[in-house]
């Protein structure tokens, strides 16, 4: 019986999740995986916890607040895929010695899809000695629109992932003064099912596993050029030099994680972020929410 995997929304540096279906790695690895894609993270992750699909992609927040609510919540995070943040902040004029300090100077228009890169970055103001509340944030705008806002003056800098950032510094309309994974580890995506699942369904779940850990090696060392015509189908209003230059600069900052294994640092960075911002009321273990079994094996099947 097939795996049922839903991506939560589609995204460039979810890049790894489409070169194991692309590469043929999960049917090299002995399991089959039907790929669906939500309409958006909360609908992907009510249809994991409802049993209408197996493995979900996304961020280990959704499963700590599920911890929060409920001690005994069934959701697990089992396999790494990005170890650190991937989001920038754009400036409409070059800042050469930018520090995280600065964003305390200028108006800045932060990420209204999704909560994890503003609760990350809120985390970067504080460790930099600026409170996140006194920082001149416009915050319910699409990243779509902060692009353009940017492009015409009406903003100072926007929080963004790629292609935005890349499409920006190639067309001279923006310069990146942050890289959000240059902080380190920050637990970002992994697979996620339930624990029943992992355990009823172990065996295809180490397979998926292995066949992600492959791909890992294999995006790691394949150049960035045949990756992008590989998996172009994906995004077809890309170009693929936009592409091609996004990969290559998450790879200098070492987005995408060597192994799957969830490291304990990523995710407590993470949960240090949430509890701060005030996403996370009380402390939850990282075993309450991780199962690293599965990539251990992976690892040491090679």
């Amino acid at each position: 019986m097939a795996i049922i995997l839903s991506e939560n929304f589609r995204a460039l540096f979810y890049s790894p999740f489409y070169a194991a279906t692309a590469t043929g790695a999960f049917e090299e690895a002995g399991v089959e995986v039907v790929l669906k894609t939500a309409a958006n993270p909360g609908e992907a992750h009510r249809a994991l916890l409802a049993g209408q699909i197996d493995v979900i992609w996304g961020g280990p927040l959704r499963v700590l607040i599920d911890h929060q609510a409920d001690p005994k919540a069934p959701t697990v995070c089992f396999c790494d895929v990005v170890a650190r943040d991937p989001f920038f902040i754009v400036g409409a004029k070059p800042r050469p010695g930018f520090k995280v300090a600065d964003l305390a100077q200028v108006k800045l228009a932060t990420v209204s899809e999704v909560p994890t890169p503003w609760i990350c970055l809120q985390q970067d103001l504080r460790d930099a000695g600026v409170d996140p509340a006194k920082v001149n944030r416009v915050s319910d705008r699409s990243m779509g629109e902060n692009e353009q806002a940017l492009r015409e003056g009406r903003i100072e800098a926007i929080q963004v992932f790629q292609p935005f950032a890349e499409r920006l510094v190639a067309s001279g309309a923006g310069y990146i003064w942050y890289a959000q994974a240059s902080r380190g580890l920050t637990a970002y995506t992994t697979l996620v099912t339930k624990r029943e699942t992992l355990s009823a369904r172990a065996d295809e779940l180490f397979k998926m596993t292995l066949a992600v850990h492959r791909t890992l090696g294999w995006f790691a060392r394949t150049p960035a050029p045949e990756i992008a015509t590989r998996l172009a189908s994906y995004f077809p209003d890309l170009s693929p030099e936009i592409y091609v230059r996004a990969i290559e600069r998450y790879r200098v900052l070492k987005l995408w994680n060597s192994d799957p294994i969830v490291r304990r640092e990523g995710f407590d960075r993470l949960k240090a972020s949430m509890l701060s911002e005030g996403t996370l009321r009380r402390d939850i273990l990282f075993e309450e929410c991780v199962d690293t079994s599965l990539a251990e094996r992976a690892v040491e099947s090679g």
